[in-house]
This record gives structure tokens, sequence and C-alpha cells, in this order.
């Protein structure tokens, strides 16, 4: 077994063993349970839905004894709502809380049908899966949880008032005992709602209060998918310090004393937000950057909510004076583009609440190109194959290197031939020797595997990007090829198409086998990458070589097409580099003799059998 040989199988095989370790001990994940209903509602208070993050001290906003109650409300009544109408959402705010809880997407549709519903963001409670936002004033000294806004105070607005980007809302309640509340929601073109809080203290006396937001969701999200390579859950940022918890985290939390609650509490002296985020899609409380204030993540076990809050500090409004405090709330698809635009209007570390990984030095700096070059050609599926051209561009100093050392080591087969005769069975000498050989020829015998080894962090950071970004999904190639987030469409089964049957289900066995176009044509430009080089000698070898094309042909035909496009480009190029490569070095690559030694073999192979 020449050292070359050594190098190839040992690279292979550990590529082979990550992938089929990361497929055998993280399966597809199974679609999560539906959770029940829920027909009750939350009072928007802290204790119940923002609790402070001490004990209460004087004049500081706290709940009374009984704000951790639920209020029972008959989910079925009919609030009056005011319209959401933007180019890119649609929906209505309920004027029962003034809760926005129903908020659709224009631009994104459930499935590839051209009669799928689009996408739901936000519902009201009563609904199976009620995602909501509420925004109210927690009582503190000289107040009682009558005295502000809940969850359920009916707020009153101009008759045929519609939130668009030109037009905002404005909601107004009295509590008939000297203070009046407003509440102005704005939108922009996207989806950035900011949201106003305003309060005049005509009572005559000093009150205290605390303007907070809540985000609530009954159960787990109905699409939860459980997958290892995607956060779902809680994201935040807190002083710059990314927080990433997750449903099942929540549940773990200490007991709040004061309502009962599981909650982890945060203080943010700065900039920070808190939300929730999805595979596509994400809801965050956004505080003015600057603003201190706490973030809190709460489990309601009794009623099976997730809350996330923000509580600002409490203020001490006297006799005559008013007061007001302005926040922001993202509710909406997390586009790359447009998640960077709101950073750098001034949210802090925003475009981390996609879900970069641990790689993000690879990921980010990858999906920006990527993004670009999307934007430039106009289709994602070339758009991944210009980017494996500039990624084989990048690491070509290395490759050249690579393939250069592979090529020398051919030249100094005869004289390792010599060696291996000298040497007989004393290994010692033999390895002593070859290393002399190696250095007095200035070859490296490692450098034939680092090819193969630095395409394996490359490939973890493109199927992060192709599985996490929104940009990925839906997007077309061409064909059959409409989502490259997705497997491959296409099936033997069916002779891809040819035949008048359905392929199988994605999730089914059956498409296990029946892989499509591109995973054949993974194999076979494996199988081709391999004929560069006759087969080893050593069967084992052999034996490994001759399977692992196929293998891998049916191992990713599971995966995101994107990921096998860029598979394919990657070994095609590298063919074609080595090949070059290694005729300028003087050793021509007998290819298709490589080819017809294997059939020759395989012949053999059967004779042998028969006798």
């Amino acid at each position: 077994m020449d050292d070359q040989n050594k190098n190839l199988l040992l690279a292979t095989a550990l590529s082979f063993l990550v992938i089929l370790g990361w497929y055998f001990f993280f399966p597809p994940p199974e679609e999560a349970p539906q959770p029940a209903a829920q027909v009750t509602e939350t009072t928007a208070t802290p204790g119940d839905t923002s609790g402070p993050a001490a004990a209460p001290s004087a004049g500081e906003a706290t709940a009374e004894a009984d704000a951790a109650a639920t209020a029972e409300v008959d989910a079925a009544e009919d609030a009056p709502r005011l319209a959401i109408n933007t180019p890119r959402v649609e929906g209505s705010i309920s004027l029962k809380g003034g809760r926005i809880d129903d908020l659709r997407l224009k631009d994104y549709r459930e499935t590839l049908d051209d009669d799928s519903p689009i996408v739901t963001l936000l519902s009201p409670a009563g609904q199976a899966n009620a995602y909501y936002a509420l925004y109210g004033w927690a009582p503190g000294t000289g107040l009682g949880i009558e005295d502000v806004p809940t969850a359920n105070t009916r707020w009153q607005a101009a008759d045929g008032a519609t939130l668009t980007p030109e037009t905002s809302v404005t909601l107004t309640w009295d509590n008939g005992k000297g203070l009046t509340f407003s509440r102005e929601i704005a939108i922009d073109e996207d989806y950035m709602f900011s949201i106003t809080q305003s309060v005049t203290n005509t009572s005559g006396e000093s009150v205290a209060l605390a303007p907070y937001g809540t985000l609530a969701r009954h159960g787990l999200p109905a699409n939860l998918e459980n997958f290892f390579v995607l956060h779902e859950g809680v994201v935040g940022m807190a002083d710059g310090e990314l927080a990433e918890i997750d449903y099942d985290d929540m549940t773990d939390f200490d007991p709040d004393p004061r309502d009962g609650s599981r909650s982890q509490i945060t203080s943010v002296t700065e900039n920070g937000w808190i939300g929730f985020t999805g595979h596509y899609w994400m809801s965050t409380l956004i505080p003015a950057p600057g603003d201190a204030f706490r973030s809190i993540v709460k489990y309601d076990e009794r009623r099976d909510i997730y809350q996330t809050d923000v509580v600002l500090p409490t203020v001490t409004l006297a006799a005559g004076e008013s007061t007001s405090a302005s926040t922001q709330l993202f509710a909406g698809a997390k586009e790359w583009a447009t998640i960077r635009e709101y950073e750098r209007g001034g949210i802090a570390g925003f475009l981390d609440s996609i879900d970069w990984g641990w790689f993000f030095f690879f990921t980010k700096p990858i999906f920006a190109v990527l993004h670009w070059l999307n934007a430039a050609i106009g289709n994602m599926g070339v758009a991944i194959i210009a980017l494996t051209f500039l990624l084989k561009i990048l690491v070509f100093p290395l490759a050249y290197k690579s393939y250069a050392s592979m090529a020398r080591m051919k030249e100094l087969q005869p004289e390792m031939e010599k060696l291996r005769e000298r040497a007989g069975d004393d290994r010692q000498k033999m390895q002593k020797e070859m290393m002399e050989l190696y250095k007095r020829e200035k070859v490296n015998p490692a450098a034939g595997c680092l090819p193969i080894l630095i395409q394996i962090p490359i490939f973890f950071s493109l199927y992060k990007v192709i599985f996490v970004t929104l940009e990925l999904r839906h997007s077309a190639f061409f064909g059959p090829f409409q989502d490259l987030s997705a497997p491959d469409p296409t099936s033997l089964y069916n002779l891809f198409g040819l035949l008048p049957w359905g392929a199988p289900a994605p999730d089914s066995i059956l498409a296990l086998a029946f892989i499509g176009i591109l995973p054949i044509l993974l194999g076979i430009s494996m199988w081709l990458q391999q004929k560069l080089n006759p087969a080893p000698a050593d069967e084992t070898q052999k034996m490994i070589f001759a399977w692992m094309p196929w293998v891998f042909m049916f191992m990713l035909g599971g995966f995101a097409s994107g990921l096998v496009v860029y598979w394919i480009t990657n070994n095609v190029i590298t063919f074609t580099q080595q090949y070059l490569i290694m005729r300028s070095h003087g050793y021509t690559p007998d290819v298709f003799g490589n080819i017809k030694s294997s059939f020759k073999r395989g012949e053999k192979a059967e004779k042998a059998d028969k006798k």
C-alpha cells in the first residue's frame, strides 16, 4: 500500500465517518405533536406575564397577589379590530387588550403550490397555537391591577382606522380615576412595528408604573422541526451577548415564587432584544437602543404558555405629568438583507438572530457571497455553482501544492519499490528510508489528503447556510428543482417523471432507495474522481474505494438538493484540477484505462465465484 493511497483512504474515510455519524445520530426530525388549542387568555401584567427581576420595593411596579390568575374570557367574543395592510403583511389588531394577534406574510406561501395559503405568523387566543404580542403598564405605588390596561382592556380607536406604512393608529383608554392611556402603533414597509405607550396623570396624586411588552405563545409551534442543526425557541441579545434557549429548556427554569411560572430574568443595561424564532420566521421585542430593561423568559406550566417580556424601568408620575415609552416589534421573515438593514439602523447584533451556528466565521461570509451572487445572476442554483468556483479558487494554492505532491509521489513509485525490496520485513528501516526519500525529494506524504479534508468544514458550513437561511427556501434551479432547500424531487421509481406515477414521499423508505438525478450524478462524479489513479493493490482498500461513491450517493440522496449541486460541482472542478496539475508534472492519469481495468477485475471476480 503506497503512502498516497493511505492518505487518500484516510481522508475519504474520515469525511465518510463524519457524515455517516451525523446522519445516524441525528436522523431527520419527526413531526412534533399538535398541542391542544388554548381557550384562556393571560392578563398582561407583571407577575403573570412580565414579573419584575427582584422582590418589590417602594415605588417599583409590581403585580397584586391576584394578578397571576388567568383571566377567564370567552374566546369566541367578537371584539372590534383594526386592519393591518402593508405591501408585505396583512392582518388586524384586536381592540380587546390592543393585541397584535393576527398577522400574515404576503410574500411567502406554505408550499410551492400556487393556491397554497400565505404564511400565518401571529394568531389570536382561542385558536390553535395562539401567538400574539401584548403591551401595557405594570402597576406600582398608588395603583391596582384594575387601574392599568391589561390583556382584556377594551380600547377605543377612530372608526375605520387602518394601519399602513403611511398611517399609524392610536388606541386610547381612560381608567376613570384620572389616568388616560394611549398607544400609537406604526409599521414600516417591511416587518417592524413601532409602539409608543403614553399616560397622562390628572388624578391629583403621584403614581408609579412601568411599561412592558410581551410575546405569548400558547403551546409549542405546530411546525416545530426539532432538528439539531436548527435553533427554535427563544433568541435574544443582552449587551452584546447572544442567548438561544430551546423550548424544552424553558420548562427547566426555576419556579418564580410570586406566580409559580418558570422564569429566567436578565438585566440589560444598554442594548438588547428578546423574542421567539423558528426556521424562517421570527417575532422580537426591541426596546429603544440605549434603554435599560429587564429581559424575561417564562413558561407557565398551568396553561402551557411560553412567553418573553421586556419590562422598562418604573416611572413615577406626579399629578399633571405625562410620560411615554417607545419600543419596537419585529414580526416577519428572517430575510438577511432586511435584518441587516435593521441592524445598521441601530439594533445591535440583530443579524445574529439568524442561526449561523458554531462556525459562524464560515457561514456568515459564505452566505453573504451567495446572496450577492444570487442577486447578480438571478438563479440560486447557478449562484451555488459560482460560489463553488470561487471557493475552489480561494483554496487553489493549497490544492495545487497537494496535487503536485501527489504527482511527485507517483514519480517516486519506482524508488519506493526498491526501498521495499531492500528493507524486506524490516518495517522500521523501511519507514526511516522512506522519510529520508521524502525529505530529499521535498515531498509531503500527507498533502494528498488536504483537498478532501478542507472540504469538510466548507461542506458543513454550506449545509448550515442552505438549511437555515430563508433565501434558499423555495428557491428554484431549473426544471423539477424548484426548492433547493429540499431533497431532489425526481426519482428512479418513475424514471424521473417518464412513467405515469408519482415519486415516493420524501419521508418514506422507498425514497431512500429510489434516489433522484442529482444524487446519481454525485455518485458518478465521485467514481470518476477515483479513476484518476489505478485501484490500490490492497484488497481492503480496493473494496472501500469501490463502494464509497455509491454509499455517498444514497446517503446524500435525502439532503438538500442545493448541497448536492455544490458537491457535484466541487467534484467536477477537483477532477479537472487534479488531472491538469498531474499532467503539468509529467504524470498523465490513465482515466479510461483505470475504468476498463475496474470492469475487468469485476469480470474476473464473477468467473472466480462461478468456479
